[in-house]
């Protein structure tokens, strides 16, 4: 099955996260199959970036958002 969540960049104690759809059974860092967007947990604002037509795609063919992912969603479709 395939995931919507982060993935992990940046150096210590400064994370940054990758937006990916990934096969659900891959470790966290490990190959994806696309990048949908980034997010930036130590960015002040708007800290969050989100192709919403990609994201919109895997979910229509049955990829599962995380919890962290389903809000950023959630997020962008209200900005629009």
């Amino acid at each position: 099955m395939v995931a919507l969540r982060l993935t992990r960049q940046g150096s210590k104690d400064r994370p940054y996260y990758k937006i990916v759809a990934v096969d659900s059974r891959k470790r966290r860092d490990g190959r994806y199959i696309e990048q949908l967007g980034t997010y930036n947990p130590m960015a002040e604002g708007e800290n969050y970036t989100l192709d919403l037509e990609k994201a919109d795609k895997w979910i229509g063919v049955g990829a599962k958002p995380s919890g962290t992912v389903a809000s950023i969603i959630k997020k962008v479709r209200k900005a629009s």
